[in-house]
């Protein structure tokens, strides 16, 4: 997949026509992966690339007032790559959704980026709207010298799959659901520091994390993860919150690693987020807390994708 990154349609230089794939794709969820593997069958059918033109970040920036929430992602970049290149993409396009950009009416989008993108056929889902005009992909149907397919709404459970929905699980600490919404497992990066160290003295020692890549986090609670360490999966159970038994006052992420014993300060690991096994609760003694963190691990050791302690959770 070749990637280039543009200021403004003088930076296209596209030769080759295209089937052309437009959209923000925060996540590629179900809905997006629908509409993508339409996109590689009719490329395989005409002998077409299929090209992507998207933002680095949410479009809203351009148009909401600020908070740091609207520069979180479900993906990391680097993994936001990754989808784009499983997708079947060979050219993908990024340009920043300035107040500029967002001035340009539909026909000059389509005169000044489409058209040089050499579109012979435009895929958006059913409820695209672009430029500074609001038109939909109908009108694009109506004024495009080239073809436009239109995906239909992709639903799971009777419900729109969509990014929203996806963000709206994870903040709910819901993982399970925004796994099945995205095909495959929400997963998160951080970076090993030091902590209390606590989790040592009473047999259950944690690697505190420092998080990365701007990536929205589960809600508070206790979950069941994998943790990749240098390309190998371990079970683990991760916890993010304020470790209210010990009277703690700042937010930590921590994970225990099941059947690992060694230090890891300094690396980068990344968490694959399962299930949730409960909130976060005050115990009343380190004995109580040792107890559940036991019952914890017998869940999280014998947790298969089709097991769900949602009734369970406190």
């Amino acid at each position: 997949m070749d990637v280039y990154n543009i200021n403004d349609a003088k930076d296209i230089n596209q030769l080759e026509e295209t089937i052309l794939v437009l959209g923000y794709f925060d996540g590629m969820h179900l809905g997006h992966q629908e509409l993508f593997a339409k996109a590689r069958e009719m490329a395989k059918k005409e002998g077409l690339k299929i090209a992507v033109l998207t933002f680095p970040e949410s479009p809203q920036l351009a148009f909401t007032k600020f908070h740091p929430t609207l520069l979180w992602h479900i993906n990391s970049p680097e993994d936001r790559l990754k989808t784009f290149e499983t997708a079947g993409v060979d050219f993908l396009y990024l340009i920043d959704f300035t107040s500029k950009f967002a001035k340009l009416t539909a026909d000059e989008f389509i005169t000044y980026y489409i058209k040089k993108l050499k579109a012979k056929l435009i895929m958006v889902g059913f409820d695209y709207r672009f430029a500074s005009d609001q038109k939909d992909a109908h009108y694009l149907k109506e004024v495009y010298d080239g073809r436009v397919c239109i995906v239909p709404e992709f639903c799971l459970n009777e419900k729109k799959v969509s990014s929203t929905r996806i963000r709206h699980a994870i903040q709910e600490g819901n993982v399970a659901e925004a796994n099945q919404l995205l095909g495959y497992t929400f997963s998160t990066r951080g970076l090993v520091v030091h902590g209390d160290a606590r989790g040592r003295t009473i047999g259950y020692p944690t690697a505190n994390m420092a998080p990365l890549d701007r990536v929205y986090l589960p809600a508070d609670g206790v979950y069941i993860a994998d943790v990749e360490i240098s390309g190998k999966r371990y079970r683990g159970m991760a916890s993010i919150g304020k470790n209210i038994t010990f009277d703690g006052k700042d937010l930590r992420l921590e994970v225990h690693i099941l059947d690992f014993d060694d230090d890891l300060y300094g690396q980068t690991l990344k968490i694959f987020w399962l299930d949730k096994i409960r909130n976060m609760v005050k115990f009343d003694g380190i004995e109580a807390l040792v107890t559940e963190l036991a019952n914890d691990e017998e869940f999280a050791r014998s947790w298969n994708h089709g097991k769900s302690r949602k009734n369970l959770a406190k």
